[in-house]
Formats: C-alpha cells, structure tokens, sequence
C-alpha cells in the first residue's frame, strides 16, 4: 500500500501536538529568520563583494525556504490570513508564486511521488537530470496551480505573479541600484535549483511505502541546515514546525529507529 509508513501504529504511537505550541519569541523569530541573511547578502554585493553575497543569498533562500514551508502548513503561529500575506510578501523577494508553490506541496503531501505529484518529479531522476530539469520546475508548479487549483487560489497566484513583474521592472529597469539587481538575478537562479536542492535531495532511492523521504542527525548538521532536511519527520507529521523537528525526530528515534537510515547527507 502506497504510504503505508503513514499508517504504522509505531509512528502513530508518537506525540507531537505539544510540539506545535510556540511561544512570541519563537513566532517573532519565524518571521524574521532570513532577514539578517538577506541584508548581509545586499550589503556585501553593494561593496561587489559577490563571492561572499553569494554564500548569504544562498542562506537566505534556504531560510526563506523553511519560512514559505512552515507558511504552507500554516505553522508560524500567526492567524491563517496573516500566513497568506505572508507569502505574497515572500512571493516578492524570492520571486514566483509562493501560493502555486503551497498548492503544489500540499498535493505533494498527498500524491508522495505518485503521477499526480508534480513536486517531486525531479525525485525520480538523477542527480544531474534534476539540475536540468530545474528551469522547467517553476513553469509547471505554476502551471499547475493556474490549471487545478480553485478560483481563490488562481486570484493569489495572479495577484504574486503581477507583483512579481512590477518588481522585476522596477528593479532592472528604473532603479539603478546594483544589490537589488544582484538579488533579483540571484533569486531567478536560486528557483531553478529548488528541484535539486528542495525536492532531489530529500527523496532520491525513496520509495512509497516506508523509506518515503530522507532525513538527517547531528547537531551541527541541523545547526547549518536549520531543520530543514528533517523531512520524514516532516512528512509524517507536517503540522509540526520546522523548529521543532529535532525534538520530534528524537521521539521517532524510540520507536521507528529505521526511519533515521536514508539520510541526506
């Protein structure tokens, strides 16, 4: 049966509603977890110092990335129509649609890897076809939102896409300020790469019954990872915050010891 890890009472056994209470301060510092990220990024390009710029914008897009994640699964700890400006806002400093994105993933959860999960395509090639197939991923995770997603939801999808181009406009074309071109190309290129980094990683030689995604241990890896390559844990239980994954993969740990044996890196 296609999942059936989903359904393992040792899983089940495990508990994780006390793992999505968050507290102001952990809320506070969801919100603004990329943002010392992003202004090292546009500073160090502002003085052309580009390798460097390059390292932050990287640790900017991974933040922003466990950011949209939490938002998609409405679990920063801000109201529901907090979550949806949310994303509009991050729609516009790392380019896309992060609501076709959402629709994506939240299919993704449903489909794993199935015909019907756009998400993970790349999961099921190797390594140097997924980097290929990166410029192409974009295009069809929107397109797929515009095609089968409801009428609200193609609203936000148009309203993130025309926010996108008044953006890209401004920034190319009117405003002659280096670092927010820097940062709007870097952005482009960073979406091309999520179908490796984001999707490829964490599911290559996964299959859909048990081994369904990878995971990681030690502490330094999860430091410079922050959390983000916990992503059984993340499966199994998505309403649990990216913050709290160490906890709960501990907690898996006790019961599921496998789990923990296809691992990213």
């Amino acid at each position: 049966m296609a999942m059936d890890i989903m359904h393992d009472e040792r899983v089940r056994s495990v508990e994780w509603k006390d793992l999505c209470d968050l507290t102001r301060a952990d809320v506070i510092h969801e919100l603004f977890i990329s943002a010392p990220w992003l202004i090292l990024s546009l500073v160090l390009a502002h003085y052309g110092w580009w390798f460097f710029a390059l390292g932050a914008s990287f640790m900017f897009f991974l933040c922003g990335l466990r950011q949209v994640h939490n938002a998609f699964h409405y679990a920063i700890g801000i109201s529901k129509r907090a979550h949806e400006y949310f994303m509009f806002l991050l729609s516009i400093i790392m380019l896309g649609s992060m609501h076709a994105v959402q629709f994506n993933h939240l299919r993704h959860h449903r489909y794993c890897m199935d015909e019907e999960d756009v998400e993970a395509r790349s999961a099921r090639m190797k390594w140097w076809q997924a980097i290929l197939f990166g410029p192409k991923f974009p295009f069809l995770l929107h397109k797929t939102a515009l095609q089968l997603g409801s009428r609200r939801l193609r609203r936000w999808v148009i309203a993130e896409l025309i926010a996108n181009v008044v953006w890209i406009y401004l920034v190319l074309f009117v405003w002659d300020i280096a670092a927010l071109q820097y940062h709007v190309i870097v952005m482009l290129i960073a979406n091309c790469l999520t179908a490796f980094f984001a999707v490829w990683t964490v599911h290559y030689d996964c299959d859909r019954t048990h081994f369904i995604a990878r995971t990681i241990r030690g502490r330094l890896k999860s430091l410079l990872t922050y959390n983000m390559f916990y992503h059984i844990e993340h499966h199994l239980f998505p309403k649990v915050p990216t913050r709290r994954l160490q906890i709960l993969a501990k907690r898996l740990d006790e019961v599921a010891p496998e789990l923990q044996k296809m691992q990213v890196f």
